[in-house]
């Protein structure tokens, strides 16, 4: 589904260059903050856990309530885009984010908690079709693939200094408060998304647009590399889950847990840069091949390496964890025709997301069940079925950059 960041006012041609920087710090900014929103749960669940004496069954059911409900919205977060304006819903949606946090710090117990993060959960639901859609629109034609490489950067930066910020704040002062302030940033945030977000007019379609978008638009393979990419955030996630604990099982503190868990995001954002070089000089299935594999060692590397030796390990392993992300979404491009990449996008963001979503809950039952270091080798498995899938893929892609080259 295509959305469009709408008005009725279009933007004015002699202002073109005014709202390209525009669309792309609103986009940049809703970007770092919903991720940085999303992630901060990493740091925020050995809190909760001691806090109100959950099961890890628990904990990895409040991250699904937030990531399930982001995932699951996005079609209709877009569709009321259409209809009442991209920049009120992205606004609004951002506020939600912020708002879950300073309801979190204020909750009393485990159901108000959850409430917290399904309504923040609603709100971040809002920033990818609508954001990535204004980018697209901002920076028409060839320029709109390379700018989204900042924007995807821009996510990853939030990823670092939101958890940052908060094992910072955790220093100082109780889980509460600090919680709470970071939330009144997001508000802050939709309302300067509120003021500056450009104002595009509709691109109109044409005919033959219109027809090839109601014929589908989607080339064979495109669900395969969109299960490559499922499977790539479930296992990222569920092992997410995990990392907290097994880094105080060898002795860390929950400061230096969080402090952990952001060298994994800086890694993660310097693994979305490099995976791409490694794209251009390898190829896009050698790079899906290279970073799994590493991923699956470095999860089981985690599991029996002492504290030190770990948190070395967890700047590279990053690296390898998200860096799979910039080969997996920069080919979607190839498995859609021009009318349809918007869509793909969109279905895209939500056919990852959802198993991302449920991944946690499910890890952590195996968890519960099985424990932690029976549950990570699992994971660390299911990643390696990436290797085949993309080696299935390889033909369909490989025909579809040599037509892109052409």
């Amino acid at each position: 589904m295509a959305v469009s960041a709408t008005t009725d006012r279009p933007a004015a041609p002699s202002g073109a260059k005014r709202d390209e920087r525009r669309a792309l710090a609103v986009a940049c900014g809703a970007h770092l903050l919903h991720d940085g929103y999303a992630d901060l749960i990493w740091v925020a669940l050995p809190i909760w856990q001691a806090e109100f004496g959950l099961s890890y069954a628990a904990v990895g059911f409040l991250r699904t309530m937030f990531s399930g409900a982001m995932a699951a919205l996005q079609i209709p977060a877009a569709a009321l885009a259409e209809r009442v304006g991209a920049a009120a819903v992205l606004a609004g949606g951002t506020a939600l984010c912020g708002l879950c946090y300073v309801l979190a710090g204020g909750s009393a117990g485990f159901v108000l908690l959850m409430a917290a993060l399904l309504l923040g959960g609603l709100g971040a639901a809002t920033q990818h079709p609508i954001a990535s859609t204004l980018v697209v629109r901002a920076f028409a034609g060839p320029r709109a693939m390379a700018v989204f490489g900042t924007y995807n950067f821009a996510g990853d930066i939030g990823k670092m200094a939101l958890p940052a910020a908060a094992s910072a704040l955790l220093y100082v002062m109780p889980w509460r408060p600090a919680y709470a302030l970071l939330g009144a940033i997001g508000i802050v945030g939709a309302i300067a998304i509120f003021i500056f977000m450009p104002r595009f007019a509709p691109e109109p379609a044409s005919t033959e647009e219109a027809a090839t978008a109601a014929a589908g638009g989607f080339k064979p393979g495109y669900f395969l590399l969109l299960a490559i990419g499922a499977v790539d955030n479930a296992t990222r996630s569920g092992f997410l889950v995990f990392l907290p604990f097994l880094l105080i099982a060898k002795g860390a503190s929950v400061t230096v847990a969080g402090f952990a868990l952001t060298l994994v995001f800086i890694g993660g954002a310097f693994g979305k840069l490099s995976c791409g070089w490694i794209a251009d000089r390898f190829g896009i299935i050698a790079t899906i091949c290279i970073t799994k594999a590493l991923t699956a060692a470095g999860m089981l590397g985690v599991l029996v390496l002492p504290l030190p030796a770990t948190l070395v390990l967890l700047p590279l392993f990053g690296i390898m964890l998200n860096g799979t992300s910039s080969a997996t979404y920069g080919s979607v491009p190839y498995f859609a025709t021009p009318a349809a990449r918007s869509r793909a996008f969109s279905w895209f963001y939500t056919g990852t997301l959802a198993p991302g979503a449920l991944a946690p809950t499910v890890a952590g039952f195996f968890g519960d069940m099985a424990g932690v270091p029976v549950t990570v080798g699992m994971i660390a498995a299911l990643v390696l079925l990436t290797l085949p899938l993309s080696w299935i893929l390889r033909p369909a892609l490989n025909t579809y950059e040599a037509q892109a080259r052409a």
